[in-house]
């Protein structure tokens, strides 16, 4: 099996530091917000490493963590009046609510900033005594840059280009610019822990250094999250936990893509945060899924107007070869291995579900053929399916009733469906004219159609 390592920027053959056993820490929600499409793309993905390592015989510890302390969560806390643990509870009960309606999985273990305060502190202390921490005057306390020689080494940043981007604070109280607070003195009004330093919290970086110290111990296997953590927050966490140990912090580091809204990078800034709840209103779960995973997970997603719509209609149309395949040979018990064999060897390829995926148009292609022959091997091939393919968290529904919940809203009317199928047959003999001149015709009828691997979907025009 092989895992893409962003340390070394290349594949590398996945061998766990213990044999037979993983442990995968991913950085998980800062939650001054509404889970968003970036955060379960995150979720889901990890959910999948996870569940593969586990099929390959592997027992998994999987952590993830809350950040329920931070600049957002306090400023959150200013705008609504509601105190800052109190909000960031409430919050991590609305995540909660939506990741599982999303039945997305739950991780081993989960992990809190504010559970670790006592850990966080003793590392700091430690990091500290050790030359790579100091107190500032004011109650802050830093991580001397200087004196861990291989920070850069994740993101390939020399010091210069550390600040381009990032929000340099107190720099009167610093010894450099681009050292980083682990602590950071309580200001009025703001959530606050007693601590050596004086009334603080702790940074954000210093909080996964500490839960992965005090869940895991020294090292870990698998260290992952968004691409956007690179730096500055995974470069952090590898200088401080290396500093303080010396040994390797973390054997892999991984790194999902991002989300873009019709091209345009997710941001609340630019309006365009697609929250996890709305998704869930209009399309399944499954079709969440069968989106986000359809490309490579260190690829951007871009999200356009018709991505999830797009994702249904394909599980609406492979749904449907299974409700007939069920209904021919209700009986048929038996499984088609090789369906299982393509998508381990797949998967064994750095998590390639967008090659899973893809191979499910020929296997539901092959599925119908035979069913036109009366053929109950593919009943076999939709069993091996449904038992391979539930992994991804797909195919876990009864195929009447998802039919029932997600088929089209609006029947198409027979004379539309009648040119779609005139114009379907006009593609297949290459008569592109006559194609053409039929996709006006259902223009003028209200209706759009787009060609697809398994045939065409008509929308209606607004």
């Amino acid at each position: 099996m092989k895992l893409y390592n962003s340390l070394t920027r290349r594949k590398e053959e996945f061998v766990p530091l213990e044999a037979g056993k993983v442990k995968m820490y991913a950085c998980g929600i800062t939650v001054s917000g509404e889970a968003h499409v970036g955060h379960a793309f995150q979720a889901i993905v990890y959910d999948v490493f996870r569940k593969f390592l586990e099929k390959e015989g592997y027992e998994v510890t999987y952590a993830r963590n809350y950040t329920d302390v931070d600049d957002k969560i306090i400023a959150k806390s200013k705008e609504t009046g509601i105190p800052a643990d109190v909000y960031a509870a409430e919050m991590i009960e609305r995540t909660d609510a939506v990741m599982r309606r999303a039945n997305i999985g739950e991780p081993t273990v989960w992990l809190k900033a504010t559970e670790n305060i006592g850990n966080i502190i003793s590392f700091i202390s430690e990091l500290i005594a050790r030359g790579h921490a100091y107190a500032a005057e004011n109650g802050d306390v830093y991580f001397d840059v200087d004196s861990f020689p291989a920070y850069g080494q994740l993101s390939g940043r020399d010091k210069e280009e550390m600040l381009d981007g990032v929000r340099v604070e107190n720099d009167e109280s610093k010894k450099n610019p681009y050292d980083f607070a682990l602590w950071k003195a309580a200001k009025e009004g703001e959530i606050a822990w007693d601590s050596p330093w004086g009334k603080g919290r702790p940074g954000w970086h210093i909080e996964c250094s500490a839960m992965n110290r005090a869940a895991f111990g020294e090292q870990i296997d698998i260290h992952g999250g968004g691409r956007d953590l690179i730096f500055p927050h995974h470069e952090n966490e590898i200088a401080q936990s290396e500093a303080l140990t010396g040994k390797r912090f973390a054997k892999y580091w991984t790194h999902n893509g991002l989300i873009k809204i019709n091209g345009q990078k997710m941001s609340k800034s630019l309006g365009n945060v697609l929250l996890l709840s709305d998704i869930l209103d209009r399309y399944s779960d499954e079709a969440l899924k069968f989106a986000l995973l359809s490309s490579n997970y260190r690829g951007d997603v871009n999200v356009t107007d018709t991505f999830f719509r797009d994702a249904e209609a394909h599980l609406v149309h492979f749904y449907t070869v299974i409700d007939r395949a069920e209904r021919a040979f209700p009986t048929e018990t038996g499984c088609e291995t090789a369906v299982d064999d393509a998508f381990n060897e797949a998967m064994r390829d750095d998590f390639n579900t967008a090659l899973a995926l893809s191979d499910l148009f020929g296997l539901f292609k092959e599925a119908g053929r035979l069913l036109a022959e009366n053929d109950p091997r593919a009943r076999r091939i939709v069993n091996q399916i449904r038992k391979t393919y539930s992994l991804l968290g797909l195919f876990r529904r009864d195929a009447r009733e998802y039919l029932s919940a997600y088929a089209a809203e609006e029947e198409v009317p027979a004379e539309v469906k009648a040119v779609a199928e005139e114009r379907a047959e006009a593609r297949r003999s290459r008569d592109w004219v006559k194609s053409d001149a039929l996709r006006e015709r259902l223009k003028e009828m209200g209706y759009s159609v787009k060609d697809t691997k398994d045939g065409y979907t008509l929308e209606k025009l607004s």
